[in-house]
């Protein structure tokens, strides 16, 4: 997959996740390499913006094997900004999805 459509959805694709539920950093990459082949250190720059820009918060647990974990969790305001990109994303795929089946449509007449 394009490493630049995949840098576009990341964002939408952490804040999905943990609207669900919270993770920390390697959880997190680990759930989202299982769809989307991602670098984890790309993940973590945008973990720290997030956070910067108020849409994550972020919490320690000590962990039995080894240092403690630093998980994020959504605040108010990430919920909300997720909740637009959500509608962006249904509009541009609704686009993207007319304007293929347009060329198919128009390719088959």
């Amino acid at each position: 997959m394009n490493v630049q459509f995949k840098k576009g959805v990341l964002e939408m694709c952490v804040l999905a996740l943990l609207a669900r539920k919270d993770y920390y950093g390697f959880e997190l990459a680990e759930r989202i390499s299982m769809e989307i082949d991602i670098a984890e250190g790309s993940l973590y720059p945008l973990l720290r913006r997030l956070r910067a820009q108020n849409y994550l918060s972020t919490y320690h647990v000590e962990s039995a094997e080894g240092p403690s974990r630093k998980y994020y969790s959504m605040t108010e305001v990430g919920l909300r900004h997720l909740e637009g990109l959500l509608a962006e994303w249904g509009l541009l795929t609704d686009a993207i999805n007319r304007l293929i089946e347009g060329e198919m449509k128009r390719e088959q007449g």
